[in-house]
């Protein structure tokens, strides 16, 4: 495999940006590039029954700790399917100010106690866990998530408790078969394990492997896989970054 093969197409393991600024498209314009974007996870609702016989009642928490927008669709979809009269009194803890914002896609802010950290970062998010540790959490998530705050709020003793109010699985990928990219850019552990779902015979060959975070490098490794392109490091702190710097270096 060749690390000084041009690149002229991308193919990135997310949907496509929402409305606004691209920034791949900046860099597809900037480089002449052919950059796809097709998730190879989707996010499957887990019913309300499922909460129902674990004995999990919303109600009987003060304060919803929620890490990503599936975990605010889900955690409505369920309080609605539950006929959850939320109360005024409920606190949402938000690992960012976007999933703050989010939460107005389905109450009004001014009527809610939503509270993110002022600084950008997990470690700031459970600092501020750790300053409302008297309240009694739920925490909506995946069946596949990082232990991170579940750790957290175990080692300071905070009450909380889990609930999974949504599945990751695996995208049909099969119209891909036939289709090679140059670069792939990952975004996480379960990236790679639909790759092999969908592919059990991947060869890497000539195609270069962008990846973010440290879990995801380390599931690249375990498949016996060749990453080119890690972020963040100290000269790529974004995924964008690390894919320009290594087209200047190829192209």
């Amino acid at each position: 495999m060749s690390n000084t093969l041009k690149v002229k197409t991308i193919l990135v393991s997310q949907p496509s940006p929402e409305n606004g600024r691209n920034v791949y498209e900046e860099i597809g314009n900037k480089y002449k590039l052919k950059i796809d974007f097709r998730p190879f996870i989707q996010v499957d609702a887990e019913p309300a029954s499922q909460l129902r016989k674990k004995r999990i009642n919303i109600l009987e928490h003060t304060a919803i700790i929620f890490n990503s927008k599936n975990a605010v669709d889900h955690f409505f979809r369920i309080a609605d399917e539950m006929r959850a009269d939320l109360p005024i009194e409920m606190k949402y803890f938000c690992l960012n100010e976007a999933i703050a914002v989010y939460i107005q896609k389905y109450t009004q802010l001014r009527k809610r106690k939503v509270f993110s950290p002022k600084k950008p970062g997990e470690a700031a998010f459970l600092k501020l866990l750790q300053s409302h540790k008297t309240e009694n959490y739920l925490f909506p998530c995946s069946d596949i998530r990082k232990p991170n705050i579940p750790d957290f709020l175990t080692k300071h003793n905070i009450a909380f408790k889990e609930a999974i109010m949504y599945k990751t699985v695996s995208a049909d990928l099969s119209d891909l078969e036939n289709v090679f990219y140059d670069v792939i850019v990952f975004f996480s552990p379960a990236d790679i394990k639909s790759l092999f779902e969908n592919f059990p015979d991947f060869k890497q060959n000539n195609t270069r492997i962008a990846a973010w975070g440290d879990t995801t490098l380390n599931a690249i490794k375990e498949a016996n896989l060749v990453c080119q392109i890690p972020a963040p490091t100290p000269e790529s702190p974004s995924i964008v970054a690390a894919i320009e710097n290594y087209i200047k270096s190829v192209n």
